[in-house]
């Protein structure tokens, strides 16, 4: 877990120049979620994809699971999908977390940081916020309970764009 940790937090350090922003591309997942079925963001475009990244030792994570998946439950029926990306390093920690704090919406285990690496997010959570169009739109960092009616907010609005035609 210390090794993670460490892990964790040089990549952060070391890629607080190079984060990811609006306007970007996300860099792909191609995971498998729990079900088995790989997360390919192409496949997704078209939809609203809030990728978030937490961990079970995480509070603010365990805080904001349940928000997320209110939000799943009442707006996937309108083209929003969550793929809630885990960066423990054993299943076990992950699913006991899920146990207690439920979540019906896409979770993978990026126990090798694969996914992390690539997006580098600066904190634990961080939810990139993907358009219908493919681009990252919103990067939010942390979690307090105050936070939950701006993401919703931004979902929504989200869901009332169309994609670009190009």
């Amino acid at each position: 877990m210390k090794m993670l940790l460490c892990g964790l937090a040089v990549l952060l350090v070391a890629s607080a120049a190079s984060a990811l922003a609006p306007g970007d591309d996300p860099p792909a997942i191609d995971m498998p979620d729990q079900a088995g079925k790989k997360v390919d963001l192409n496949e997704l475009k078209g939809k609203v994809v809030l990728i978030d990244f937490w961990a079970s030792w995480c509070g603010p994570c365990k805080q904001e699971m349940p928000v997320l998946e209110a939000l799943h439950k009442k707006y996937a029926k309108e083209g929003l999908v969550i793929v809630g990306v885990n960066i423990d390093n054993n299943a076990k920690k992950m699913n006991n977390f899920l146990r207690g704090t439920p979540a019906s919406f896409r979770i993978v285990h990026d126990r090798k940081l694969a996914v992390a690496s690539k997006y580098e997010p600066e904190t634990m959570p961080s939810s990139y916020f993907i358009a219908r169009d493919g681009k990252i739109r919103y990067v939010h960092e942390g979690f307090r309970k105050k936070d939950a009616p701006e993401i919703e907010n931004r979902i929504k609005t989200l869901l009332a764009e169309t994609a670009d035609p190009k």
